[in-house]
């Protein structure tokens, strides 16, 4: 499948960090897109390495949204293409967890409630990361963001992530997918399926920050994979009302061992993380239950 990929690069020469889970992300999105896509990203990350004057580092036509406002701009591209009979052409939103399970909720509801022909992926690096690592709802629970410092007695994020993918779903979308940067030819094959399906797609992409993290910029994609290997991210498909679970039962590699490797989750507790893998457990429970 990698190689099958287009060369051209529709991503290039951004001022991202190194190591960028995000950038990668978009990177390989739009390499299964194509030159005749529509990007739209709020406020974030990518907007913010993508578009440094006078340097525009996409090769596809891409605009920045407000903040609250990408999936409505997403309907509003496809309105305008559809008005202006422009065939075959893709219309993608990048996000990352605060534009899109905070302040961008609600427009992406709107969209999908309308069926649009859209493509909305979601880059969870669990933080606000461009303004300094501030918690969102994506936020893991213990982890050390600016907002959230560990102390004596609060030990970090008192969060418990928000499952877009669960909410999403419940709204009887055409197509959404959990995916990860540490499994790309799963992720590749699903930004493949968004793009054949006629009405809104929607893919939540785990997407590592070393800045935000406290990893090294080398360990992105290795440590992307072992969130998969440990269940603290989880591969599954809804489409046409199916829940699917991509990936197969196994004994789970140690949390801590995972946990342990990131600056933010140092401070965590062997308390913790019984409650981390608590909450693991339980969500699994959850969606092997709706895949059964």
């Amino acid at each position: 499948m990698l190689n099958k990929l287009e060369q051209e690069e529709y991503f290039y020469g951004h001022k991202g960090c190194g190591g960028c889970g995000g950038s990668l992300a978009v990177r390989l999105a739009l390499k299964v897109l194509g030159k005749n896509t529509f990007v739209v990203l709020p406020a974030g990350c990518m907007s913010a390495v993508g578009f440094v004057y006078p340097q525009l580092c996409f090769g596809v036509n891409a605009l920045i949204s407000p903040f609250a406002s990408t999936a409505a701009m997403l309907s509003g591209i496809r309105a305008s293409a559809n008005a202006l009979n422009i065939q075959d052409c893709n219309v993608v939103g990048f996000a990352g967890d605060g534009g899109t399970a905070d302040i961008g909720l609600q427009a992406l509801s709107g969209a999908i409630d309308r069926g649009d022909k859209i493509i909305y992926i979601c880059y969870d690096n669990e933080a606000y990361m461009n303004t300094g690592v501030q918690q969102s709802s994506l936020t893991p629970y213990g982890a050390r963001t600016t907002t959230t410092p560990p102390g004596d007695y609060i030990h970090g994020s008192i969060n418990n992530k928000k499952d877009m993918f669960a909410i999403v779903a419940a709204h009887h979308i055409k197509y959404a997918a959990t995916a990860s940067i540490g499994n790309i030819p799963d992720y590749i094959r699903k930004v493949e399926k968004a793009k054949n399906t006629n009405g809104t797609s929607y893919i939540h992409v785990a997407a590592p920050c070393p800045t935000g993290w406290g990893i090294d910029s080398s360990d992105t994609v290795s440590i992307a994979r072992e969130a998969i290997e440990c269940g603290l991210w989880y591969l599954a498909e809804y489409e046409d009302g199916v829940y699917k679970l991509n990936q197969k039962k196994h004994e789970f590699t140690s949390i801590k061992e995972y946990l342990k490797k990131q600056s933010r989750f140092k401070h965590v507790t062997d308390e913790d993380i019984e409650i981390i893998k608590k909450q693991r457990d339980q969500k699994l429970e959850f969606i092997e239950r709706m895949c059964s």
